[in-house]
């Protein structure tokens, strides 16, 4: 599986650095769509991203109509995460996509709108108690990410820890 985690307009450069460090960990490609809400050079963005930043591919984005136009959600598994959707993310079946794109809006204000009323479908979100804002942006990545890598059977995962002997010792 080739899992696509798109940060549209991120503003957080830990948030973007933590990214990161689990692209790198799962395989995921990354996509950053501009603007950003910090220098890509920012210290605090490459120090949370450890030294994974050569272990990942990332791709670069003007603008979310230029990602979209390049990977058209009508032909693709795209998937946008909000508060707003109605679906629940581990009720989508990741299993039988070869491709899928995670979508992540701004921390401040989300995904826009109309993206998200336009597609209702691909629209998913993490439960949450009611009256609560937002998860962090870099721990939805994670839960969501994690959740198609399970479906897949975390193919190309290390599994086992080296730490053990199949014994638990």
């Amino acid at each position: 599986m080739e899992l696509n985690i798109v940060m549209v307009e991120p503003e957080i450069p830990q948030n973007t650095g933590n990214v990161v460090r689990t692209c790198a960990a799962i395989g995921a490609n990354l996509h950053l769509v501009y603007p950003l809400g910090f220098d890509i050079s920012d210290k605090y963005l490459k120090r949370a991203g450890l030294d994974y930043w050569d272990k990942m591919n990332i791709e670069y984005h003007d603008s979310l109509d230029e990602f979209l136009a390049k990977y058209p959600p009508e032909e693709n598994n795209m998937f946008f995460t909000s508060k707003k959707a109605k679906n629940v993310y581990s009720e989508v079946n990741y299993k039988d996509m070869d491709k899928i794109f995670l979508l992540f809006g701004k921390e401040t204000k989300g995904l826009p709108e109309d993206l998200l009323q336009k597609y209702p479908d691909k629209s998913i979100r993490i439960p949450m108690r009611e009256g609560l804002r937002c998860l962090n942006q870099s721990n939805s990545v994670a839960i969501v990410s994690y959740e198609a890598q399970r479906q897949h059977g975390f193919e190309e995962l290390e599994k086992a820890s080296k730490y053990f002997d199949k014994e638990g010792n």
